[in-house]
């Protein structure tokens, strides 16, 4: 059985989050009986990166839920989808980041392997022959799902997607500040997975 643990911090944040109090991993357990300094700005960062002034707050959980996803971490994202749905968003935006985060992680894998072999004619001539009809007219608009494939693709570390998307973007109207809040957004995230 989970047992509470005794640091105002972690508290604190888990309550921002809307996660029960008892909610223990290694990482939180060491963390809060180290009383690292650590905590504190994990929490300062988590809330002043979904408090960005250049994206609402319901595009902040949905790029937060994107990245939960991809980290595969059921108790964050099932709390980022209802933080996105209490800001709004609709079962179809959701679902759209959940395709958005499975899409990116096979289209990272694919693109980073032929980035990788950019001497190998044969697999930069070949079709990708990948379905990706998701990409083409989404539910949240385009502009919010190129920026959410940009972050993804980020935290996967595909430095051709990330070129691709960041110029789709800037297309769909997003300036530079936008760009860099929704990358440290990601950033922020990704860690907050690590230690939760």
């Amino acid at each position: 059985m989970a047992t509470p643990i005794d640091n105002e911090t972690v508290v604190s944040l888990l309550q921002d989050l809307g996660l029960d109090a008892t909610h223990v991993s290694p990482s939180l357990i060491s963390l809060a009986t180290a009383n690292s300094r650590y905590l504190k700005d994990l929490k300062l960062n988590v809330s002043s990166t979904l408090g960005s002034k250049n994206m609402t707050r319901k595009e902040a959980y949905m790029l937060a839920l994107s990245i939960t996803i991809t980290q595969k971490h059921n108790e964050l994202t099932v709390a980022f989808e209802r933080l996105a749905k209490n800001e709004g968003a609709t079962d179809e935006e959701i679902g759209e980041t959940h395709a958005c985060a499975s899409i990116m992680g096979v289209n990272n894998i694919f693109y980073r392997f032929r980035h990788y072999m950019h001497d190998v004619e044969f697999y930069n001539k070949q079709p990708a022959g990948l379905r990706m009809s998701v990409l083409m007219n989404p539910v949240m608009g385009k502009g919010l799902f190129e920026l959410m494939s940009l972050v993804v693709s980020a935290v996967n570390g595909c430095e051709r997607c990330v070129v691709s998307h960041e110029a789709s973007v800037k297309e769909h109207g997003a300036d530079e500040p936008r760009i860099y809040d929704a990358i440290r957004l990601g950033a922020v995230i990704k860690g907050l997975c690590t230690a939760m």
